[in-house]
C-alpha cells in the first residue's frame, strides 16, 4: 500500500520559489511510493488547520512547503505535546504524521539547522528516502516552537519584517541596520535551573536549533534532539560593537562575546518589560511574562 504524503503550500512565502513546487512534486516525487495531495494557505496560521487535517485523515507525511513560519505552523499540528524517552516514543507519535520540509523561505533556519538542502530537488530526493528522526520542540506560553522563539531585538526585527509586502533577506538586513541605533535594550529577569538573573537585556532567545536562518548563527552548540534548549542571553553593550556582534552571527562565534551568556535549560520564565516575542522568526504578541518547557523528542521528522 502506498503512504499518504500531503503538501502544504504558502503561495506568498519567500521569494517565490513555490512557483516551481507542482512540477517538481510531479517530476520527482516518487509515485512508487507515494500518493499525494496538495493544499494551499489562504491565510496566517491557516496551515494549521491543514496539518491537523492532515493528522485526522491519516496522511504518512506533512510536508511544509515554506519559510520557518510554515513550518512552526504545519509542525505544531504534529507534535506530541507529552514527549518521552525515544526507547519509549509513546503510541501517540508513532501514530502521527512526519513532518517534512520544501524550503522556500526568507531564512529557512529550520530546515538549514537540520541540513536539508536550499535546492528542492534535492530536497525532494530527502523526502522519498523517507528517514525520520525525532526531536523536541517546546512551549512559550500557549505558543509551540520548533526551532527559536525569543525577545528584544530580534523579536523587533521579526515585528517590522512582518510590514513588508516582500519578503527576502536584503529586507531583513535592511531593518537591522536601519534601527540598530535606535533599539534601546530591555530590563528582564530570568528564572532558570534555581535562580534569577536581572539584565538589560539586549536579545534573550530560547534556541533548540542552531540558527535564526541564511546561516546567522546564534546558538553553535545547540542541538533539537538532545531533550534541553540552549538560552542565550546578550546583555545591553556599546553601539559600536554591532557590527562585530553582527559579524559573530556568520562566523559562528557568537558565544565567545563577553557581552554573549548561555544556559542548559529545560524549562524557564522570563519577565520583559515589552509584550512582543518572536515564535520561529514569525511576530507574536505574547505579554510581559514567558513560560518556557521543552518538549522533549515530541516531533517526527524527514532528515537527510
Amino acid at each position: 500500500m502506498k503512504k499518504k504524503i500531503l503538501f502544504i503550500i504558502n503561495p506568498i512565502s519567500g521569494v517565490g520559489r513555490h512557483k516551481t513546487v507542482e512540477k517538481l512534486i510531479g517530476e520527482k516525487l516518487n509515485r512508487n511510493i507515494f500518493d499525494y495531495e496538495l493544499a494551499y494557505t489562504k491565510a496566517a496560521k491557516h496551515a494549521i488547520e491543514l496539518s491537523k487535517k492532515g493528522t485526522e485523515e491519516n496522511f504518512d507525511i506533512v510536508v511544509a512547503v515554506g519559510g520557518d513560519g510554515s513550518v512552526n505552523e504545519v509542525g505544531r499540528s504534529l507534535v506530541n505535546e507529552v514527549g518521552r524517552s525515544l526507547v519509549n516514543v509513546g503510541r501517540d507519535l508513532k501514530s502521527r504524521p512526519a513532518l517534512a520540509i520544501l524550503p522556500c523561505g526568507s531564512g529557512n533556519g529550520t530546515a538549514r539547522h537540520m541540513k536539508i538542502p536550499m535546492n528542492l530537488k534535492k530536497a525532494m530526493e530527502v523526502i522519498n528516502r523517507q528517514k525520520i528522526s525525532v526531536i523536541d520542540t517546546f512551549n512559550v506560553n500557549e505558543e509551540i516552537a520548533i526551532n527559536t522563539a525569543g525577545i528584544g531585538f530580534a523579536a523587533h526585527i521579526a515585528h517590522e519584517f512582518s510590514k513588508f509586502k516582500k519578503r527576502g533577506f536584503k529586507n531583513y538586513l535592511k531593518i537591522a541596520v536601519r534601527d540598530s541605533m535606535k533599539y534601546k535594550s530591555q530590563k528582564c529577569e530570568v528564572e532558570m535551573n534555581g535562580e534569577k538573573k536581572e539584565m538589560d537585556a539586549f536579545i534573550i532567545d530560547v534556541c533548540n536549533g542552531t540558527q535564526w536562518g541564511n546561516n546567522a548563527v546564534i546558538a553553535p552548540h545547540a542541538k533539537n534532539d538532545d531533550e534541553i534548549l540552549d538560552l542565550c542571553l546578550v546583555k545591553d553593550f556599546p553601539y559600536i560593537n554591532f557590527p562585530f556582534l553582527a559579524t559573530r552571527l556568520f562566523t559562528h562565534s557568537i558565544h565567545h562575546s563577553k557581552f554573549v551568556e548561555f544556559k542548559k535549560i529545560t524549562e524557564a520564565i522570563i519577565h520583559q518589560e515589552r509584550n512582543y516575542a518572536h515564535i520561529d522568526g514569525e511576530p507574536v504578541i505574547i505579554g510581559k511574562e514567558l513560560k518556557v518547557k521543552i518538549n522533549p523528542l515530541s516531533l517526527k521528522v524527514i532528515v537527510p
